[in-house]
């Protein structure tokens, strides 16, 4: 099985971070993974975004024109990349950031309102962290022990006190 992740945003939502977390959680699975970050010159509030996979089989190239999962994090990118999912692939908005909605019936997609079930979860900036969680889970990549052990791979040792509240807002996700 392979997956194919593309997620976008703006710089400063965590897009890179969650698609460290992705390719690590792959990694400690036994997967092979790849991961490709792209930013704008602007960082924060500029474009950003991360192409990951996770395959069980060698990647052949880290660049990804067709995922099969995308997560998006603002309407630029929704409206940039929604159209280039595979059919029968996932997309997964942050709805409370995300304007639009897709006609496309020939993918899933799963409307969360992330950045607002942070905020009344105590979570503020961790909308990523629940986008994830719930990719995580629709891929069966939900094992909490191998995700724990990413997390502290992940998190900076300077940002170790955030484990729980990751780990809080990935089974939110995972939930929603």
């Amino acid at each position: 099985m392979t997956n194919e992740f593309l997620l976008a945003g703006f710089g400063g939502q965590g897009i890179l971070f969650a698609g460290k977390l992705l390719a690590y959680v792959g990694l400690y699975a036994d997967k092979e993974v790849s991961w490709l970050p792209s930013y704008g010159p602007e960082m924060r509030g500029g474009t950003c975004n991360c192409s990951v996979t996770v395959s069980d089989d060698p990647i052949g190239s880290p660049l990804i024109l067709e995922p099969s999962e995308l997560m998006v994090m603002n309407t630029p990118s929704f409206d940039k990349f929604i159209g280039t999912v595979k059919a029968g692939g996932m997309a997964f908005i942050d709805s409370t950031l995300v304007d639009g909605t897709t006609d496309r019936t020939d993918i899933k997609c799963f409307y969360i309102p992330a950045t607002q079930l942070a905020n009344d979860n105590g979570l503020k900036g961790m909308a990523n962290i629940i986008l994830t969680g719930k990719i995580l889970k629709e891929i069966g990549l939900d094992n909490m022990e191998v995700i724990e052990k990413a997390l502290k791979k992940v998190i900076p040792p300077k940002k170790a006190n955030l484990l729980d509240a990751n780990l809080k807002a990935l089974k939110l996700g995972m939930d929603a």
